[in-house]
Parts: structure tokens; sequence; C-alpha cells
């Protein structure tokens, strides 16, 4: 299970050093769901940077610019394709209308080799289920709600992606698998991660003083859009192609919401949560991955049994 994380700096209130301390505890805290790599993509000026290393977070090193607005990282934990093989890590660039893109994903898609053959696309070198995502969007030309909402519905499995395209505005494409996106109005700060309890860790790593934030929520079937000065724009997708839908409408509802969620609390069920909405693409039901919850087994081993030994319970 990997992992999204990134920023959003709406009023360049941060230096490039402060913004670079908020991403690298953002990217170490993450580890929790993946140390086989770590990429992160920014702009510097009108260029998409796109830096990736097959090392785990805490050990990415790297420096943004005072004028740069939006960070948007992943931490990897590999299922297809060798982490060593740097292409393989995220995020992954992508081209429309000779504009440079980026895009992340978190989840497993189980028919990118079926898309390829079925519309033609070009073979690559990329191992990796998750940049057929890419893929889908060049095809239609354009990086927008309609190019989106067409990869969305074309791919079958579970995600959440994030892109940013060249105007650095962030949108995200929330299926079934978790995000949690904060704001904080005091200084017009974004930050997000895949899941709440690895955002509140990586706040409380970091020593600035952000005030207080609420919670934007992001409901499955659902593309947000988040531009560089924190204008919000939202459609939808039909989401009936992933495979569970585990987190409840009361939760991701529209309007924004104050968070006052511990992070110690239900963490084990939302991780085994996610854990059922993998499950499928193991060839297993999440029937069957909470009789083995009932028999002991915690989610921390249930993943490890999942990818580490090929889905053999």
């Amino acid at each position: 299970m990997c992992c999204l994380f990134g920023l959003i700096d709406t009023r360049l209130r941060f230096t490039g050093k402060q913004k670079s301390k908020i991403l690298h505890a953002l990217a170490t805290v993450s580890e929790l769901r993946g140390t086989d790599a770590t990429g992160i993509a920014y702009h510097t000026g009108e260029q998409l940077c796109i830096y990736k290393r097959p090392i785990p977070g805490h050990k990415l090193k790297f420096y943004m610019r005072d004028d740069t607005r939006v960070g948007m990282g992943h931490t990897r934990m590999t299922t297809q394709g060798k982490a060593s093989k740097n292409r393989n890590n995220h995020p992954f660039r992508g081209i429309v209308r000779n504009e440079p893109f980026a895009l992340a994903h978190n989840g497993v898609l189980y028919n990118d080799l079926a898309l390829r053959r079925k519309l033609g696309l070009p073979k690559t070198r990329i191992e990796t289920d998750s940049y057929i995502g890419v893929q889908l969007i060049e095809q239609k030309g354009t990086l927008d709600f309609s190019s989106l909402r067409y990869m969305a519905e074309q791919v079958e499995g579970s995600f959440t992606f994030t892109v940013l395209d060249a105007e650095d505005s962030l949108y995200i494409v929330k299926g079934d698998n978790p995000f949690c996106l904060y704001y904080f109005p005091r200084c017009g700060l974004y930050l997000y991660a895949s899941t709440e309890e690895i955002l509140c860790h990586a706040i409380q790593r970091i020593s600035v003083n952000l005030g207080s934030h609420f919670t934007v929520p992001v409901k499955s079937g659902e593309i947000l859009k988040i531009s560089a000065k924190g204008e919000e724009q939202r459609q939808s997708f039909d989401d009936s192609k992933l495979y569970i839908h585990y987190y409840h409408s009361s939760m991701f509802g529209y309007g924004r919401r104050r968070a006052n969620f511990d992070c110690s609390m239900d963490a084990e069920q939302s991780h085994l949560d996610e854990i059922k909405s993998v499950a499928m693409a193991f060839g297993f039901t999440p029937e069957e991955i909470d009789h083995l919850a009932a028999e002991g087994f915690s989610a921390d081993e249930l993943e490890e049994v999942l990818y580490g030994y090929g889905g053999e319970l």
C-alpha cells in the first residue's frame, strides 16, 4: 500500500526551506505505507521537476524554491515493477499539448494490460499498473475534468490519483482508497496524505505553528481541482467499477468540518478496510479478510501475506 502526500502553499507564506521541511516530515511518516521508493513533483518557475529515488522517504533530499506553491509526493510499496528501476516509481511524467504533467497513484489496477490492447496504447518500459493512468490522459490529448473522468471510468480496481498540471493545479481523483486533506485558513496551506493518521503524525513533527485546520472532504467518485491559489472545483465520475465503497458519506460529504481526529483512533480498522479494498486483486473477498481478522490476524499480518507471499493465505 502506497502513500500519497503533499502541500499547496496558496499564499506563498512559507519559504522554500520551510516547505521542504514540511514535505520531508510527510514523506518520513508516509513510510508507514511504503519504503521501496519515494518521489515528489513540483514546479520551479515554469519547469515541472520530478525527483524520485528507490529509497525510503526520510532519505530523500530535495529543496523547493520560495516561489514553488505545490509539492505532490508519493511513497511506494512495490507490487509491480522493481523499485530499483527508477522509471517504475511515482510520480510519472506525461505530456498533453506539449505541456507536462505528473501523476501519482495509490491502489491496485488489474485491467491495465487489457486496456493497452483494447485501445491500442503504446508499449512502455514502465512495468507498473499505475502508468496506464498517464497513457489514458495522453490518449485524450488534454488534462481536464473530462480526461480525468475518462481515465477513472476506464480503469478497474482500487485507486486514488493525484495529478499536477502545467498550471500548478492539483487534481485529486478519489476512488475507494483513503485520502485526507486539511486546510489551514490562517496561512492558506493545504496538506494531504493517504490517511488521517499519517497526516496527524506528520503535523506533530512540523515545528511551524500552522494554526487551526479544517478537513476538506473528498468522496469516492469525485474529482477535486485545487488551483495554486486555492480555488476549488468539483466534478464526479462513475465509480461503479471500484472494488468496494468502505468510506462513508458522513465522513466525505460536501462542506468543511473542523477536524478533531485522534491519531490513534480507528487506525487498525482503517488499515483493515483498505486491505479489503485491494484483496480482490489477489483473489480474495472482503468477507475472507474479515474472517481472518476475526481469527486473530492483524492488519499488518494480512498485508504481509497479500503482498509478501503472492496472495497465498
